[in-house]
């Protein structure tokens, strides 16, 4: 498939540095500014695929903007434009070393935990007798240690957190409480669009003056989960799967092939055909997430259509 953006290089006005990420490249600019572009990459179990999916970074940057817009009552966001359907341009942070992992439901790696036998993940317990997508009493906090690329992100406790000075205890009381504040206003989005938000993970930052924002992606189906509300307890008193919207289908679809990013395993062929499916699938995906219909922006070259966008925007 070809129209993807997988990789840039670009040489913006007052560039000091570049990281790149799973998914994501930034660009650090002079007056503490950062030119954040998301990629056609898919990453599943931390490792990176190795073809783009057409409009997958379009919809992972629209959705993340718009629900910056929908939560920045109540947390402060990095967030200052977007000049490209690609790109987010906002304010230098130095970002926490940990992923706030928030989960509403017993699914995904913790109901692989719990099959598993386990009855506690991250210092936190779960209950005896539940099922696979089963909703928790509260929700339950589980964080991440942010890997670096090529490297699994791994669970750690509240506890080890702090014992390993990774983040201070005020700074992570108040991570806690973003992550709850932002989860809730996340489960009434979802449930206006007949959607559940079941698990999410949110990343922070600090700006120079201190201040701790949101950063990164935000309510996307490649840091959440999300069901379908209409007949999710019927499937949950049958015992059936439940229909979803995630990234998880990639990650099933991985499994299916004998592959969960464990040493020794071979990524399996995607297709061409694969590839498009996958593409529909993220564009179902951003309409119901959002209500909106999805308007393809021009993929014809997508690399000098973003180095202009950013640019008229920097000369702005």
């Amino acid at each position: 498939m070809g129209n993807t953006i997988s990789d840039t290089d670009f040489n913006f006005p007052g560039q000091k540095s570049v990281y790149k990420g799973k998914v994501r490249e930034v660009y650090g600019l002079q007056d503490d500014i950062l030119v954040m572009i998301a990629t056609d990459r898919l990453s599943a179990f931390d490792v990176v695929m190795p073809k783009g999916i057409p409009y997958k970074g379009q919809i992972l940057n629209q959705i993340a903007t718009k629900m910056m817009a929908a939560t920045e009552d109540i947390v402060p966001n990095w967030l200052m434009a977007t000049p490209d359907p690609n790109v987010a341009v906002g304010h230098t942070c130095e970002p926490f070393k940990v992923e706030m992992v928030i989960r509403g439901y017993l699914s995904g790696h913790a109901a692989r935990e719990y099959k598993a036998g386990k009855r506690t993940i991250c210092g936190v317990d779960m209950p005896e007798g539940m099922k696979e997508n089963d909703k928790f009493p509260e929700p339950i906090i589980t964080p991440a240690t942010k890997a670096e690329k090529g490297d699994h992100d791994e669970d750690i406790s509240r506890e080890d957190i702090l014992k390993r000075k990774i983040v201070s205890e005020a700074d992570y009381d108040i991570l806690e409480k973003y992550t709850k504040a932002l989860f809730q206003r996340g489960t009434e989005i979802a449930d206006g669009q007949d959607l559940i938000l079941v698990d999410t993970k949110y990343e922070f930052g600090k700006t120079p003056d201190g201040t701790i924002v949101l950063i990164d992606e935000i309510h996307t189906p490649d840091s959440s989960r999300y069901f379908y509300a209409d007949g999710y307890q019927e499937r949950q008193d049958r015992g059936e799967a439940q229909k979803q919207l995630s990234k998880e289908f990639v990650r099933q679809w991985l499994i299916s092939n004998g592959f969960q990013g464990l040493d020794g395993q071979t990524l399996p062929e995607m297709t061409d055909a694969y590839i498009k499916t996958v593409s529909e699938r993220y564009i179902e995906l951003f309409e119901n997430i959002t209500g909106e219909t999805f308007v393809k922006a021009d993929i014809s070259n997508i690399q000098e259509r973003i180095e202009k966008n950013v640019l008229d925007y920097l000369k702005a």
